[in-house]
């Protein structure tokens, strides 16, 4: 065994272990079986960390993304509120799911799927939001997904790519439609991202305490609008949204996120006889580590030499976590007053370890549209390299001085299929909805 570090991460590199996890390839084949299933919903039968929400794990979610807004984390606070208690913040809704029952996967179906896309490595590049109603302290959560789409493309960074986009529904026990999460995965060969080498030569940050004194004046700095009422006649075209930190990113706010319940379901990481079940049902999911220990190949969040073995100079964040401190900078902005309606961001570059984000936005438009009045932002994300890792355009209802903001209403085929799915859900398990 090799007992010098660089020697022993450079046998790994050059093994035949790792050699075959990277060696995996697009194909025509898995491209046309894609396609094939474009437009089929069916029932999410995952169970993710959170099936319920509860005042405990909506505020340990807020505190996995930095946000400690009463309103998510205080229910004496959260009763004085218009909305009477604890409600969860807006994108952790995708991270909740109860399985839901329906019909048989049809053979076809499960055919197209088998191995589909087989050791191709999965990044989340964007992602579009839009929210119909908040998700209270008891709200079990079921959802319906499918694929809406499927490009292929040449990137500049692994060659060859598939990007799809997957819808998924968001119910509550009560049949009501909460949200429809739209997923962006950009799907690659990790063969080609590693010999490409594209940001092979980007230095991992470091700080003096000078500069950590200034990232300390930003966060003490921040606003949350909070209990004060924005109102949309006070805006004005051009307003800026304020300035956030996040970071400096570490293994911790990796693992802080996991806690607050990002499970990853059915990749989610496992211990002991569950971890030995995952690797005989998902195989090319595990990787041999440098001690020779199969591990999640997701790992490259928090484990560098993963990470550039398919061709990034570090490990990096999950894009959800993005994606949740967006939602974090727009509700310190509209209050707990206010209601984010739509959201639509662009992961545009990897955040590092050690990456430190400064999030900052404007507001761009404000209208009057179906009695609600509406405020076009757009916000972006810029790390201490001066690099955008994040662009998102996002609109929010704001209440009048004459009245409150309100949740859009959820188009009639949306509820009309959500509650079908529903029906057959409580049918199948003997069960009334609530």
């Amino acid at each position: 065994m090799a007992t010098d570090a660089k020697d022993a991460k450079k046998s790994l590199l050059e093994s035949e272990e790792w050699q075959k996890a990277v060696n995996y390839s697009i194909t025509d084949e898995d491209i046309e079986r894609q396609r094939k299933l474009l437009g089929f919903m069916e029932p999410s039968k995952t169970r993710e960390y959170i099936q319920t929400a509860t005042t405990d794990n909506i505020r340990n979610f807020a505190h996995g993304t930095g946000d400690d807004n009463p309103l998510f984390c205080d229910p004496d606070y959260a009763r004085t509120t218009r909305w009477g208690g604890v409600i969860a913040p807006g994108t952790m809704v995708g991270q909740i799911n109860s399985p839901m029952l329906g019909d048989p996967t049809p053979d076809h179906i499960k055919a197209l799927k088998k191995s589909l896309f087989r050791g191709v490595h999965v990044f989340v590049s964007g992602s579009k939001w839009d929210w119909y109603r908040p998700v209270f302290a008891g709200d079990t959560i079921y959802s319906y997904n499918g694929e809406e789409t499927c490009e292929v493309k040449q990137s500049e960074f692994s060659g060859r790519s598939v990007i799809n986009v997957r819808k998924d529904v968001k119910i509550n026990q009560r049949g009501e439609v909460v949200a429809v999460y739209r997923i962006l995965r950009v799907l690659t060969e990790r063969k080609t991202a590693a010999k490409k080498g594209k940001y092979s030569a980007i230095e991992p940050a470091t700080y003096t305490d000078e500069d950590m004194a200034a990232i300390d004046d930003v966060y003490a700095a921040e606003h949350v609008q909070g209990a004060e009422t924005r109102y949309f006649d006070d805006v004005k075209v051009g307003d800026s949204l304020g300035k956030m930190a996040k970071g400096p990113l570490t293994v911790t706010d990796v693992i802080c996120y996991h806690a607050g319940g990002y499970g990853f379901v059915p990749y989610a990481p496992t211990v002991g006889r569950l971890a030995h079940k995952n690797r005989k049902r998902i195989a090319p999911f595990y990787v041999k580590n440098e001690q020779g220990v199969p591990d999640v190949a997701q790992r490259l969040h928090w484990d560098p030499l993963w990470a550039q073995a398919i061709g990034n100079p570090m490990a990096y964040d999950y894009g959800v976590m993005r994606e949740s401190y967006l939602w974090h900078y727009l509700n310190d902005w509209a209050g707990d007053n206010g209601i984010i309606v739509h959201l639509h961001d662009e992961i545009r570059k990897f955040n590092y370890m050690g990456d430190t984000q400064f999030v900052t936005g404007e507001v761009t438009g404000k209208r009057e549209e179906n009695g609600q009045n509406l405020v076009d932002v757009k916000v972006q994300f810029i790390n201490q390299r001066g690099d955008e890792t994040v662009r998102a355009t996002a609109t929010i209802a704001l209440p009048g001085k004459n009245g409150m903001a309100m949740y859009p209403e959820v188009p009639r085929e949306l509820a009309l299929e959500a509650a079908t799915m529903m029906a057959r859900h409580w049918e199948l398990s003997g069960k009334k909805g609530r």
